[in-house]
């Protein structure tokens, strides 16, 4: 008989762990509070631009290995597209001067010995700066780790973590920015590609993975609010029943929970659960307008409102990271200054256009710095038929897609591989 795992969550957590325990043989039950699947990676129909948009941008690379084998998984590769090197637009808007770093094709940094193809007014050695990072102690801040300031910190390093942590890099956790840079830019050109998602987040993560989940013959409620959760006498150590939507639902002896919800959620269903207490905003604005021939599909933002803009057909899109600043400033005012900064780069007009749509997040991720990372909880609960899935979980990353997928499939494969005598 195939175990029965009900998962609570549709995000990418949900449904990576959602995934991953189908493919193990586990039979799924998802249940997920709104109406979308997808959580804060996902897309809509907005009829003001009257295009399907994403919810926020993301900024992928192509050495985040739990992201890839996830839309391996699903059969969704071909949605993450980039350039074919490993090359970075920006421009500082502060003095109107742009430049590309171009990254070597092999692991080996050769390009931090080309004067064109690293960061202007930089030399080699000022690249080593980065090395303590990626042995950061505990409980440590990037600014307590490696030198934050300075060319290369403003230019390339600063804009990089901040999309890596949406957190003001100085602040970040030097651990979870030095992991971040391990996994990718420090393993060389071939994990350093930026990757963005063709057709939108939900063709890319959501809509496969339905689709998939659902031939395989799992359950998928929508509109499913988890209410409650029950959990047995002490000495038996197991979540028991679910309350979802008014309806009780017994969680059997061979059966178990997957929690993939907020760090709000959770602590209203779980007694004694630590998690972060501090969170950041990101902010998002879509254009409809046409970028201009050749601009890049990804520049990064210097001196400027947005962190980053985006480029795609028929829209231009710009993302704020760490973003409480703004978060409370009026739309339109936002859209203003962002637009601003947008028809900087690109050479447009600085009139707003006529069609756009702005999204704040205040709570969008965690804060990545180190009085929050020591309160992220570990995928194991005191429950043993209960696991945590989230990129607020301890994950060993910053929040963001590949911690959020990572995180799923920890918690699929260690409650499999969990004796079942403990369950």
């Amino acid at each position: 008989m195939r175990k029965l795992v009900h998962v609570i969550g549709a995000g990418l957590a949900g449904l990576a762990a959602s995934v991953q325990l189908q493919r193990r043989g586990a039979q799924v039950v998802l249940y997920e509070a709104g109406e979308q699947a997808g959580g804060r990676c996902r897309s809509y129909y907005d009829r003001t631009l009257a295009a399907t948009v994403d919810n926020g941008n993301h900024l992928m690379l192509s050495g985040q290995q739990a992201t890839l084998n996830y839309v391996r998984a699903i059969g969704s590769v071909d949605e993450l597209v980039g350039p074919t090197r490993p090359e970075y637009p920006f421009i500082d808007l502060a003095v109107n001067r742009r430049w590309d770093v171009r990254m070597s094709r092999g692991r080996f940094p050769a390009w931090i010995f080309e004067s064109g193809a690293r960061v202007p007014d930089t030399q080699w050695s000022d690249y080593l700066s980065v090395v303590p990072l990626l042995f950061a102690k505990p409980g440590r801040t990037v600014a307590q780790t490696m030198r934050s300031d300075g060319v290369l910190w403003e230019r390339m390093l600063r804009p990089l973590l901040l999309a890596m942590t949406n957190t003001e890099p100085r602040r970040a956790t030097a651990e979870l920015a030095g992991a971040a840079l391990r996994d990718t830019l420090a393993a060389g050109g071939p994990a350093s590609r930026p990757l963005t998602a063709r057709n939108g987040l939900g063709s890319a993560f959501v809509e496969p993975a339905l689709r998939l989940l659902q031939h395989g013959g799992a359950s998928i409620r929508l509109g499913a609010r988890l209410d409650a959760i029950e959990f047995a006498q002490a000495s038996e150590a197991r979540a028991s029943a679910l309350q979802v939507n008014g309806e009780r639902i017994a969680i059997g002896a061979g059966e178990a929970l997957v929690l993939a919800v907020t760090p709000e959620v959770a602590l209203s269903l779980v007694p004694g659960l630590p998690a972060p207490r501090r969170f950041s905003a990101i902010a998002t604005a879509h254009f409809a307008v046409e970028p201009p021939l050749g601009h890049p599909p990804l520049m990064g933002l210097v001196n400027a409102t947005a962190s980053w803009l985006f480029a795609a057909d028929g829209r231009l899109s710009a993302t704020a990271y760490d973003a409480g600043s703004v978060a409370d400033v009026p739309r339109d005012e936002l859209a203003r200054k962002l637009w601003a900064d947008v028809a900087r780069a690109t050479g447009l007009s600085t009139d707003l256009p006529l069609r756009w749509q702005l999204t704040v997040e205040p709570n969008a991720t965690f804060a990545a710095q180190p009085e929050d990372e020591m309160r992220r909880p570990a995928t194991r609960t005191r429950w043993n038929n209960l696991m945590l899935a989230g990129d607020w979980t301890a994950t060993g990353l910053p929040p963001g897609i590949e911690g959020a997928i990572r995180s799923g499939q920890k918690a699929a494969d260690t409650l499999l591989n969990e004796p079942m005598e403990r369950r």
